[in-house]
């Protein structure tokens, strides 16, 4: 049970695909001028994942090597053609915002990564996890980024007024408000993180972090300073058994 709410923190927060690990973000950034938008196009990518995850982990000892992309992309094209005939079908209203953008989950970094980093190594109930976690963190980044844009450039979000009337700052809902509000999301996630290590290093005294950490010189126990430290003395002991 550890280990599938694991998956879920991981794909929310930790390794959240757009605000951590910056995949998929052409869809995040052209989409999500409206909250509406970032759930539909969460949301499908979130089915996609999970779907993906399960017939290649169920099919991981199957599939030969040589052709493991190439089979990949075949699967995954084939829930994004159902995807898409279901929203066009059900939901035509999100289908004509989304545009080009719902075929183009067939390339989406974060399925085709998951594919070949998770899902192609786990069990098939450990994959689902990390699908549904990885399509929750894409789906939460896109709704937040989607929401603030909403309501700075038009004071509005789901259709409810927020703000008087007349106000936006129409910048929010251009390319440009993209990649203000995206960078603002990254840089407080990135604040939040160093303010945890540092906490952490206040109590315990380590993190274990060495690459961002600042004493680790004086600590010496970056691995690379053990290794300098101890390829002096397998010398020195190497010397003394052949003078022996």
């Amino acid at each position: 049970m550890k280990g599938y709410l694991e998956r879920l923190w991981n794909g929310l927060v930790k390794e959240n695909p757009v605000l951590v690990l910056m995949l998929g973000m052409c869809p995040a950034l052209a989409v999500s001028t409206q909250a509406a938008n970032g759930i539909g196009m969460g949301l499908s990518t979130l089915a996609v994942l999970v779907l993906s995850n399960l017939v290649i982990s169920c099919l991981r000892k199957v599939i030969p090597d040589q052709v493991r992309l190439p089979a990949y992309i075949v699967i995954v094209a084939s829930l994004v053609t159902v995807t898409e005939l279901l929203i066009k079908a059900y939901l035509p209203a999100l289908y004509e915002e989304l545009g080009i953008y719902i075929p183009l989950i067939v390339v989406n970094c974060i399925i085709l990564g998951r594919a070949e980093a998770y899902a192609n190594k786990h069990t098939p109930m450990l994959s689902v996890m990390d699908g549904i976690g990885m399509g929750l963190g894409f789906t939460a980044a896109l709704t937040l980024a989607g929401a603030i844009r909403e309501i700075l450039g038009t004071g509005k979000v789901f259709g409810a007024q927020l703000l008087p009337e007349g106000f936006g700052m129409t910048i929010f809902i251009q390319p440009p408000g993209a990649f203000l509000v995206f960078a603002l999301m990254i840089a407080i996630l990135n604040a939040v993180g160093i303010k945890t290590r540092q906490r952490k290093l206040v109590e315990s005294g380590c993190d274990g972090n060495c690459a961002l950490c600042a004493t680790a010189a004086d600590c010496g126990t970056k691995p690379a300073e053990k290794a300098v430290k101890a390829e002096p003395a397998a010398k020195a002991e190497e010397k003394g058994g052949a003078q022996k």
